[in-house]
């Protein structure tokens, strides 16, 4: 068979990788359950029509489809799905009458994007998503309380060498208020044109403002001169107001919008010091945000992009009778592991589970060494037998090459069993019943890349 070619987006992780981003889906799934969320998994496919009608575009959904050309009409009509949210919004009209509300639930699992590959995009990648969905109404406070947890959950990875985060809010009512009172009526094409300002920067924006919106030259002026505000205190609040004072804008949905904002920059003072910076150019280009909008970043890794996004929504999931609002956010486990790989800012202490490695001394003895092996196992201590009775150098370097700490060596007529600590080179007898290594060694552990 030739050497296959790897395929571009669809990242593999080497153990002691996998072992890195295991660690990272740990510490999350255990901060979510702190917080009270409930674990989920949905399909993999959802219909078309469901998939793109909230402002994803068809090229970016991988559409399914069976071989066999008479099975095809089965599967006509149906994709891989490219976040969480849509099938989250599906599976809460589904399960409605079974589901207390407010729900509270996080989902952590592969999703799929046909996008162009890069760095930190992928178009197969772990989402890790927490949200809460009301049904007829959702408080406001949930949209101060979720970018808190979000914060609480990527600051207790600090602990293995991940990078502070800055997490980045605003509000959509702000935006569509202040555009609204400019005299811009389409709001969604105004907030696609600011979602493009780190990419293409304020000159094309103002110029897309102009020419696909239809705003004058004042009109581009001010909707950036919006998007430049950003702090982490309430004088934010005080410069926007100040702004649309000078333009003459006033407008109800822009007040609201500001109160909101104020209430979570206050609260995220209080919780999470300098993590939480309102900066009013997020703009998320989803249509189905309504409320508050959260990007994340990396501090010294912001060329990264958001790790970490999302915000409010009112009408993703409504049954005619009953409107399920929401607001949750994701995290892109598969983008902040391959930053925290790449940059080699994390390592984990080795590479397989096992503490102990059981020498063999010949093939006649491996069922003693199996036997040792299982009442150390039995223990709850990961063991595993050595490949071939080669000689013991050769099995210690075996286990040094994977990171095995202890090399076990089975008794010989009637002396005791030793086992060997192969950094520190000291041996002492050791009883398969009682031995155990020390906490820090019995499972693989991720630290910074400098421990």
């Amino acid at each position: 068979m030739a050497r296959p070619t790897p395929l571009s987006g669809f990242p593999e992780w080497l153990p002691e990788g996998r072992l890195v981003e295991q660690h990272v889906l740990d510490v999350l799934r255990r901060t979510f359950e702190l917080h009270g969320f409930a674990g989920i998994e949905t399909r993999a496919v959802e219909p078309l029509d469901q998939l793109l009608r909230k402002g994803e575009t068809s090229k970016e959904v991988y559409v399914l489809s069976r071989l066999q050309e008479e099975e095809l009409d089965r599967t006509a009509g149906l994709g891989l799905h490219f976040d969480l949210t849509v099938p989250f919004a599906r599976y809460v009209l589904e399960n409605a009458g079974h589901l207390a509300f407010p729900f509270r639930r996080y989902q952590i699992q592969k999703v799929w994007r046909g996008e162009r590959p890069q760095d930190g995009r992928f178009r197969e990648f772990v989402q890790a998503d927490i949200d809460v969905v009301g049904a007829g109404a959702l408080p406001y406070h949930y949209e101060v309380e979720l970018p808190l947890v979000m914060a609480a959950a990527l600051g207790a990875l600090q602990e293995i060498g991940v990078p502070p985060v800055r997490i980045l809010v605003n509000n959509r009512k702000v935006a569509e208020g202040f555009y609204r009172g400019l005299g811009l009526d389409d709001v969604e094409a105004v907030l696609r044109s600011i979602d493009k300002l780190d990419k293409i920067g304020a000159d094309k924006v103002a110029a897309l403002l102009v020419a696909e919106v239809g705003a004058d030259e004042a009109q581009a002026r001010a909707c950036l001169a919006l998007a430049a505000i950003s702090g982490s205190d309430e004088g934010v609040i005080d410069a926007v107001r100040a702004l649309a004072s000078s333009l003459d804008v006033s407008n109800e949905l822009l007040d609201e919008g500001l109160a909101e904002l104020g209430a979570l920059i206050r609260a995220a003072s209080v919780r999470a010091p300098g993590v939480v910076v309102a900066d009013l150019k997020i703009a998320r280009g989803l249509d189905y945000y309504t409320g508050s909008v959260y990007e994340t970043v990396l501090v010294g890794h912001e060329q990264l992009g958001s790790i970490c996004s999302g915000g409010r929504y009112d009408t993703l999931a409504s049954d005619g009778a009953t409107t399920y609002p929401g607001v949750g956010l994701s995290i892109g486990v598969s983008r902040l592991v391959s930053r925290l790989l790449g940059a080699g800012l994390v390592r984990a202490s080795r590479s397989v589970p096992s503490a102990v490695l059981v020498a063999v001394a010949s093939e006649e003895d491996r069922d003693r060494c199996d036997a040792v092996a299982a009442t150390i196992r039995s223990r709850g201590i990961p063991v595993e037998v050595a490949p071939s009775a080669a000689k013991f150098g050769k099995q210690i370097r075996h286990a040094d090459r994977r990171g095995i700490p202890f090399v076990w060596f089975t008794g010989v007529d009637g002396a005791p069993d030793q086992v060997k600590d192969i950094r520190s080179g000291e041996q002492v007898d050791a009883d398969a019943s009682t031995w155990a290594p020390d906490a820090a060694d019995l499972w693989p552990r991720v630290v910074p890349a400098e421990a």
